[in-house]
Formats: structure tokens, C-alpha cells, sequence
């Protein structure tokens, strides 16, 4: 009930060009997300409005713990509401039967594997709706190596810190434990702050915010990422030596002259 089932979940993202993971999720490959390390969030904006009409992809404004620390990994949706005692009890239920613990939020990360990053809807809830402390910190850090990105609250923020490269991108940060929320929903669509977020996405946070990109144009981001840095150093490398103006490098189109030269640069450096 709670947990989306895996024909569901590929209902829900009929355009992925991956294998699958058991839950469904497509499987990016891991080579794409290593690559996706280095793509900036400009790059991907780019590709996911001007070319897909991906408007609502991107939502900034967290506390990250590690500004320096890229996160990526592929999407486990959970979204939590308001307690209602009745549908509490309905979730509750379908736990013990599946002889897991009244701790809903240990559903999520029970499940979790290596390169997924939790995605929570905790609907901007700090106080009482602090999803992890650093025991289940430690667990998620253990199961996938990525981090989380919860639209709600941490807690024990001085020891998850400490964690090996681990990183997370949240709401807020206060001392009280989870509270008044249950669980409705995991590899569920769900809305973080202004950004819509489907199972099996690409989270890539940096300093700047967090971007969710749908698994069809996962490749094409990461290509135009390494184009546009391998443009750049041309081009930096072209100023520095005199051999062209700044007008003639910072446009979007060069002169066949120098887009020949780039081509020619570009072979030998890729045969060096």
C-alpha cells in the first residue's frame, strides 16, 4: 500500500532508456552518474527547459551540510502528511503485518541501496518532522553512499556531518524527534518545494540547489556538460595565447574559423 509497487513505477516513467532496478526505478548506469558529477546546474537547466520543456526541475533555498560536496545519485521518492489518526492507524497496520517497526521513516531507509539518495516530502516541516538523526544517518550513509535531500528537518547535524562522504540538503535542523506525520507514499511522483520528482531521477545538488533529472535526457545533460567545459577551455586557452577576442569567444556561435580550429584542438587533445 504504502511502497509502489514495481510495474507501477513503470507505469510512471515509460521513457526511460535504462535497465531496471527490482523496485522499478530505472538503473542509470553508474558510469552516467559518476560523469554527472561535473555537470553544473546551469548546464542541466539548459538542456531540461530549452530543449524539453522542464520548467519545474530545480528548487534552491536548503541548509546543505557540506556545501562542498556534490551529491548524485538516482531517486527514492517518500512523501509524509499531517497525522490523521484513521489513516495512521490504516499505515500502522500495513507495517506490523509486514513485521516492520512502528518507526515509519526506518521503512524508507530499510529499503534503500547502493547510489540511491532518499528524496522526502516532509512538506517543509522542521520541528517534530525531523526525518534523520545520526543513527539512521549513519544507516542511509551505510546502504547507499550518497546523502538525502528532505523538504522537512535533521537532527544530531554536528555528527552526520561527520560522516564520510555523506551530504545533505534539508530544510532545517532542530533537536526534536519525528512526530504527527505518517508515511503515505515511497517511488511515488512527489513535490519538493517548487520541483516535481518521479522514482528513479537523477538528484544532482551542489551549492546552488538541487536539481531532479528525468533518466530519458540523463545522457544528453552529461554530454553537454562535457562539451560546453571542453568549449570553455578552449576558449580560455585561445584568449590567454591572443589568438581571438573576447567578442569572438563569448557568443554562442563562432566563426567557422574558429570553430574549425576548435575541431582540429579538440582531435589532437583527445589522441593526446
Amino acid at each position: 500500500m504504502v511502497f509502489n509497487a514495481p510495474e507501477r513505477v513503470v507505469e510512471l516513467t515509460p521513457d526511460n532508456p535504462f535497465d531496471r532496478l527490482p523496485d522499478g526505478r530505472p538503473a542509470i548506469s553508474d558510469d552516467l552518474l559518476a560523469r554527472a558529477r561535473l555537470v553544473s546546474p546551469e548546464e542541466a537547466w539548459s538542456v531540461l527547459i530549452r530543449k524539453h520543456g522542464y520548467k519545474f526541475q530545480f528548487e534552491g533555498g536548503w541548509h546543505v551540510l557540506h556545501p562542498d560536496r556534490v551529491l548524485v545519485g538516482r531517486a527514492v521518492t517518500a512523501v509524509f502528511m499531517p497525522l490523521r489518526p484513521d489513516l495512521d492507524k490504516v499505515v500502522m497496520n500495513w507495517g506490523a503485518a509486514k513485521g516492520w517497526s512502528p518507526r515509519q521513516n526506518t521503512w524508507v531507509i530499510d529499503n534503500l541501496i547502493k547510489d540511491d539518495v532518499v528524496v522526502v516530502d516532509m512538506f517543509g516541516k522542521i520541528r517534530d518532522g525531523t526525518f534523520a538523526g545520526d543513527n539512521l544517518s549513519t544507516a542511509i550513509q551505510t546502504r547507499t553512499g550518497t546523502g538525502m535531500v528532505v523538504d522537512g528537518g535533521i537532527r544530531d547535524a554536528r555528527q552526520i556531518a561527520e560522516l564520510d562522504g555523506f551530504n545533505a540538503f534539508v530544510r532545517g535542523i532542530d533537536p526534536s524527534a519525528i512526530a504527527e506525520v505518517t508515511l503515505v507514499g515511497v517511488n511515488v511522483p512527489i513535490r519538493i518545494g517548487g520541483a516535481t520528482v518521479l522514482p528513479g531521477d537523477l538528484v544532482l545538488g551542489t551549492s546552488a540547489g538541487v536539481t531532479f533529472i528525468p533518466p530519458s535526457v540523463v545522457e544528453e545533460i552529461v554530454l553537454y556538460s562535457e562539451e560546453t567545459r571542453m568549449r570553455d577551455e578552449f576558449g580560455k586557452l585561445r584568449l590567454s595565447e591572443g589568438v581571438y577576442s573576447s567578442s569572438q569567444i563569448d557568443t554562442q556561435t563562432w566563426e567557422a574559423e574558429i570553430q574549425a580550429d576548435y575541431l582540429r584542438w579538440k582531435e589532437r587533445r583527445g589522441k593526446a
